[in-house]
């Protein structure tokens, strides 16, 4: 099961957070920089693939990101989840941002923050994955195609 998804920036700021498990913000804020303290200082030739400090669960909560370009894409999960299987979800994630946004960006997740989380909800829905068609996704968003003229 999925405990938490996290989109931060190079420098560990939030650009989404969404929580599948009850916790205070306080425990939330900690969380969050204790996986970019973990992430960031990794090379990017390195495994994705991270377990748990007792901080986030012990060793039944792995952390499994993706870094592109400026954003860390994190996915904490417990052990009952397939590592190749998140790092799929979130290549597919990613992928389909790229379709709604023309190639996305971090400034796309702070302008547009509810079509983000909009569409992370037609992938993910109290922790459990609903859909990893990307074609699907993008048309069950309900999200219009944004283009931007960069």
């Amino acid at each position: 099961m999925l405990k938490a998804v996290m989109i931060f920036n190079n420098h560990g700021k939030p650009r989404l957070m969404q929580w599948y498990q009850q916790m205070d913000v306080a425990t939330q804020q900690t969380m969050l920089k204790e996986i970019f303290r973990l992430v960031n200082r990794r090379p990017d030739h390195t495994c994705n693939f991270l377990e748990g400090s007792a901080l986030l669960g012990g060793q039944d909560t792995k952390i499994i990101y993706r870094h592109y370009a400026t954003l860390y894409f994190a996915f904490v999960v417990d052990s009952s989840e397939s590592e190749l299987g998140i790092l799929d979800l979130i290549q597919v994630f990613v992928e389909a941002l790229d379709r709604i946004f023309s190639n996305v960006c971090e400034l796309d997740l702070v302008f547009r923050p509810d079509e983000v989380s909009q569409m992370l909800n037609e992938v993910i829905s109290g922790g459990m994955v609903l859909e990893t068609n990307i074609t699907d996704i993008v048309a069950s968003s309900g999200v219009k195609k944004i283009t931007s003229a960069r």
